[in-house]
C-alpha cells in the first residue's frame, strides 16, 4: 500500500478561540500534517502549544513564515489576511480564510462542503469560510432548494457572544457576576468594539452585530444576505436578516421563513428531505418537546434543525429553527472540512 501523502500546515490565529479549535480538530481526525506551524501576532508569540503530544512554539506571522507551507488555515481577522493570505500564495500554499476579507470576491470559491464543495476546485489559491450563521442556515436549506426550490428567505438569528471573541465572553461573564451582586454594569466590548456606544449583554438583548450600513441592515445581516446568494448559485433568491446577540457563550440558533416553490408539501416532506441531508441533524418532535437549543448543540459538528411547521397563511410557507456551534461548524469544522476536500480530491494545485 502507498505511503498515505501528508501536508506541511500553517495555522494563522493559532491562540484565538477559532484557531485553537482547528488544531484540535486537525489532530482528533488525524489530517495528514507532515509539520505544523502555529503562527499569531507579535503579542502571542513564543507560547507554547502542544500537537499529538509535540511541542510547538508559536512564532509572529510573516509572509516568510510561508515558506514550503502546503495548506495555510487564516483566523486572525480580514486585515491580517488581506495582508498575508497573497504572502501565502505566492510562495505556493492553499489559504482557507475564515475571514469576512475575500468572501465576496468573485474569484474566490465560498464553500460549505456539504452544500458546494464543487466550487473549491476553481481556486485561485484562496477559499473562503462563510460567515457562521450563513454556513448553517444554507446547510439546512440547500437540501430543501435542491428538492422543491425556494424563492425567500427571512431569518432572525439569536447569536452566541463567543462570535465576537474571547474578549466578549468574558465581558458577559464579568457583566452577569455584576448584576447578580447589584453592582454597576459596564460595557466596552458589546454590540460591536469599535462603535460609539457600547450595551450590556449579560440579560439582553442586542440587535445589532457589527456596523450599521447605510440601507439600515447591519454588515453582518447583509453578510447573510448576499453570501447566502453567492453559496446557492442564485442571485434572484429574496433574502432578508435581522442578527440578534444574546447573553449565552456558544451557538448560534436562528430562526428561519421560507417560501417554497411549490404548493401543497407537508412537514412530512420536509423531515424526509432534512433526514437525507449531509451534515444535518433532524430533531423535531414536538409532542416530546424535542428541538434543539444552542446548549445540546454545544461541541458538535452538525447542523440541528426542528420546529418545522407550515405557515398557517401561505401555502408555500414553511418556518424552521437551526441551531449550530458557531466555533465548530460555524468556522473551525468548516475550515477544516475545506482542508480536507482539497487533499482528498486531489485540488490543492491551482
Amino acid at each position: 500500500m502507498a505511503e498515505q501523502q501528508t501536508f506541511n500546515v500553517a495555522i494563522v490565529g493559532a491562540t484565538g478561540a477559532v484557531g485553537q479549535k482547528i488544531k484540535q480538530i486537525l489532530e482528533d481526525k488525524n489530517f495528514p500534517v507532515k509539520q505544523l506551524k502555529l503562527l499569531s501576532s507579535a503579542r502571542s508569540a513564543g507560547k507554547e502549544e502542544t500537537f499529538h503530544g509535540e511541542k510547538i512554539i508559536v512564532e509572529e506571522a510573516a509572509p516568510e513564515s510561508f515558506e514550503d507551507v502546503d495548506i495555510a488555515l487564516f483566523s486572525a481577522g480580514g486585515s491580517i489576511s488581506k495582508k498575508l493570505a497573497p504572502e501565502a500564495v505566492k510562495r505556493g500554499a492553499v489559504v482557507v480564510d475564515n475571514t469576512s476579507a475575500y468572501r465576496m470576491d468573485k474569484d474566490v470559491p465560498l464553500v460549505v462542503p456539504e452544500v458546494n464543495s464543487e466550487d473549491i476546485a476553481s481556486h485561485q489559491g484562496i477559499i473562503a469560510n462563510p460567515n457562521c450563521s450563513t454556513i448553517q442556515m444554507v446547510a439546512a436549506l440547500k437540501p430543501l432548494k435542491d428538492a422543491f426550490g425556494i424563492g425567500k428567505i427571512i431569518v432572525s438569528t439569536y447569536q452566541a457572544v463567543s462570535g465576537a471573541g474571547n474578549e466578549a465572553v468574558d465581558e458577559l461573564y464579568e457583566q452577569s457576576r455584576d448584576y447578580l451582586e447589584g453592582k454597576e454594569v459596564t460595557a466596552e466590548v458589546l454590540p460591536v468594539k469599535g462603535d460609539k456606544k457600547h450595551f450590556p449583554i449579560a440579560f439582553n438583548a442586542l440587535p445589532q452585530i457589527d456596523v450599521f450600513e447605510d440601507n439600515g441592515f447591519t454588515f453582518e445581516e447583509m453578510k447573510m444576505i448576499n453570501e447566502t446568494k453567492k453559496i446557492m448559485h442564485d442571485d434572484a433568491l429574496n433574502v432578508a436578516a435581522t442578527c440578534v446577540r444574546l447573553p449565552f457563550a456558544v451557538s448560534h440558533a436562528e430562526s428561519v421563513y421560507i417560501e417554497l416553490d411549490q404548493e401543497d408539501l407537508s412537514v412530512e416532506d420536509f423531515r424526509k428531505t432534512l433526514k437525507e441531508a449531509d451534515g444535518v441533524v433532524l430533531q423535531d418532535n414536538p409532542q416530546e418537546q424535542e428541538y434543539p437549543t444552542p446548549q445540546s448543540a454545544q461541541g458538535k459538528e452538525e447542523v440541528f434543525v426542528g420546529r418545522i411547521r407550515k405557515d398557517l397563511d401561505n401555502p408555500k410557507g414553511f418556518h424552521l429553527w437551526v441551531v449550530s456551534d458557531n466555533l465548530l461548524k460555524g468556522a473551525a469544522w468548516n475550515t477544516v472540512q475545506i482542508a480536507q476536500t482539497l487533499v482528498e480530491r486531489d485540488w490543492l494545485k491551482k
